[in-house]
């Protein structure tokens, strides 16, 4: 017997979850399936428990800067068994409020793996359902390189199951995930070593994001290391050695991690069954719409390969919904002007075009406004931090294209003025808005 849905979702994460909910509040038959537990990455190995460890190491740096506003404040050591055994029962509690969503709205939970039969059904631990719509929102998983002895490191998945901290830790990767995390361990008290296969970190953003974090990073007592080509890896008796092509050796370490990019979660959907084309590397190309090459199946999220971020997975999720079942004709997700928090230390927020991105569409109508600084929270100590803004603007009227932070408090001041980019605000709305003093934000709008 065959289960018939209006819309099928093949993925319990972000993306997934906020369309098959949203599909739902219209009046859809809606069914998700999920194979793990409900939230997908972000809230299981990727963006929540981060952000927990981002804060623990965040507090650790306040700890060490009390003494600058006149506490005598002791730390004696820090359980990180017990933050995990309290952030684990964290995410499983939001695994639950998850269910308890679907189930408020009508939405049914399959549990397993599907495989695609043709374009309207899917099978699923031995089970077929039908739909007349299926959405993909499988997303990703980390990328072990293809090297003799890899397996002996670690991924961010594997970061999260960690029962104690490793005093020796060597990340390998230039993105997201290991200056995140690499910031993590160091503040936590490990000795942190990043290596990076080109000439820096965070090479996808405005350079000034990149220069002014290896600085921050290399200051804060982490060695970073440019131009390395990992070849092998090795078990030594005193723990794991990286070794890179061009003959340097890296470790003795604890604890390798790969940050070294992500893949699709693809692989075993049988989609060639239902016509829907993939790409070399197995994301699943869209149009403007989610639309795959087959007219009632699309894909949304990190599986796209487009902005592998949980809003805007959530987002896609939520405009497809709209347009496809609340009559919001020509609803959908625009791309080009996306805000984003690295949370790294110091965090960093950007939003639109780079500085490159913006000469090569606009040429000499761009102008660049910059401004470096010491924020006032380390002005009573000796151990100070820079923070950096720029705007980017383009055209007579100096619109602003662009907006890069790195600096304390970077992750909550960019959603306001990622809200003035979106809307075109010019420079001169910047410069007319008052500041609010003292801050680092007021930065942004006095410029000159």
């Amino acid at each position: 017997m065959t289960t018939r849905f209006d819309l099928l979702v093949i993925g319990g994460g972000s993306g997934g979850l906020a369309h098959a909910q949203r599909a739902a509040e219209y009046g859809a038959k809606a069914a998700v399936v999920e194979y793990g537990p409900l939230g997908g990455t972000c809230v299981n190995v990727g963006c929540v428990p981060k952000k927990i460890m981002w804060y623990t190491a965040q507090h650790a740096h306040q700890f060490h800067h009390a003494r600058d506003y006149g506490f005598d404040v002791a730390v004696n050591g820090h359980d990180w068994g017990a933050l995990k055994a309290r952030r684990d029962a964290y995410i499983k509690r939001l695994n639950g409020i998850y269910a308890s969503n679907l189930d408020k709205r009508g939405v049914t939970h399959i549990e397993g793996g599907a495989r695609f039969v043709d374009a309207n059904t899917v099978e699923v631990e031995g089970r077929e359902y039908q739909a007349d719509r299926i959405v993909i929102a499988t997303g990703g998983r980390p990328i072990v390189p293809d090297i003799p002895g890899a397996e002996l490191g670690i991924t961010s998945d594997d970061f999260f199951g960690l029962e104690e901290r490793p005093q020796r830790v060597l990340i390998a990767g230039s993105g997201y995930v290991s200056v995140e995390l690499a910031g993590v361990f160091n503040g936590l008290g490990s000795e942190t070593h990043v290596v990076v296969r080109k000439d820096g970190v965070l090479r996808d953003f405005d350079k000034m994001l990149g220069t002014e974090l290896m600085d921050a990073m290399r200051g804060s007592g982490i060695a970073l290391d440019t131009g390395v080509v990992p070849s092998r890896v090795e078990q030594s008796d005193d723990g794991l050695v990286l070794h890179a092509g061009d003959g340097r050796t890296f470790g003795p370490v604890d604890c390798l991690l790969w940050a070294v990019g992500r893949s699709p979660n693809t692989e075993t959907l049988d989609a060639a069954k239902a016509g829907v084309h993939m790409d070399d590397s197995g994301f699943v190309p869209v149009d403007e719409y989610q639309q795959t090459n087959v007219d009632n199946i699309f894909a949304i999220g990190d599986v796209t390969g487009r902005a592998a971020l949980t809003p805007v997975a959530i987002a896609a999720g939520r405009r497809l919904a709209d347009r496809l079942y609340g009559g919001m004709e020509g609803r959908h997700l625009e791309y080009r002007t996306i805000p984003t928090v690295i949370f790294s230390h110091p965090t960093i927020g950007t939003v639109g075009l780079t500085e490159d991105e913006a000469r090569a569409e606009y040429g000499d109508d761009v102008k660049v406004y910059t401004s470096g600084f010491t924020g006032m929270y380390y002005a009573l100590g000796d151990d100070k931090q820079r923070s950096v803004m720029k705007l980017i603007t383009a055209g007579p009227d100096e619109r602003v294209v662009g907006c890069h932070v790195i600096g304390e408090g970077a992750d909550e001041m960019l959603q306001g003025f990622a809200v003035a980019v979106r809307m075109g605000a010019t420079k001169a709305d910047f410069d007319d808005t008052v500041a609010i003093h003292p801050t680092s934000a007021e930065e942004l709008v006095t410029m000159r």
